[in-house]
């Protein structure tokens, strides 16, 4: 079951990062160093730092960039994927936080270099008919993030080839909730394609979902 991180809406935006990554590394979505989440700040953005487990994460070592990636006095060094999280909060005014996690089934599936379709209703939680899949690009370069702005065009979650899951949202509890339901849809998918595959939803199936989704929950 995943970590409880608390109230991640009424935390210090450094010690909600922090605990946004001891609730993935304890939860199994990543573990050692893997993965890295992102707030966005009126002064550019926070991102966890590079090479640094989510135990020994503490508010002073979380990175401080501005709008175009450049460091704003920090002493740690970013996560070597503070580029997509730049070009996203760049391109995506509406994105507040992203988390990027190495997850098992999420991860598995992006091995195989294949979109999440609409085998159940909730694909819609990601913001479309479908969870794409990002080509390969090596982790940390511009290419990398080039393709994952591509995959999350009108969406709000992605998978990237051989590597992992890209979440995001206004917040970063938002953002986090939907890296747990991904990884979820993820498992049951798999679960699925073991059992012969599923039936898809047709795409008029899928409007009716997404019109209805356009009022679930407590839209935050």
């Amino acid at each position: 079951m995943p970590s409880f991180c608390g109230d991640l809406n009424t935390q210090d935006p450094r010690d909600a990062l922090t605990a946004v990554m001891r609730g993935l590394e304890d939860s199994g979505l990543n573990h050692g160093a893997a993965g890295n989440a992102s707030l966005r700040t009126a002064e550019g953005f926070l991102i966890t730092p590079t090479g640094v487990r989510p135990r020994d994460l503490t508010a002073d070592r979380q990175v401080a960039l501005d709008p175009v990636g450049a460091s704003l006095g920090s002493a740690w060094r970013p996560s070597s994927e503070w580029r997509f999280h730049c070009d996203i909060y760049r391109m995506r005014p509406e994105i507040g936080a992203i988390v990027h996690v190495h997850s098992p089934y999420a991860t598995a599936l992006a091995t195989m270099r294949r979109d999440i379709p609409a085998f159940h209703y909730m694909i819609s939680i990601a913001g479309g008919d479908s969870i794409r899949c990002a080509p390969y690009a090596l982790f940390g370069s511009q290419a990398l993030s080039d393709v994952a702005l591509v995959a999350l065009v009108d969406r709000r979650a992605c998978l990237l080839a051989n590597h992992g899951l890209i979440a995001t949202g206004t917040s970063l509890q938002v953002a986090y909730d939907l890296t747990l339901a991904v990884e979820d849809l993820a498992h049951q998918y798999c679960l699925a394609l073991q059992c012969g595959g599923p039936s898809l939803l047709s795409a008029t199936e899928m409007t009716k979902v997404l019109e209805q989704f356009k009022t679930y929950g407590q839209q935050r």
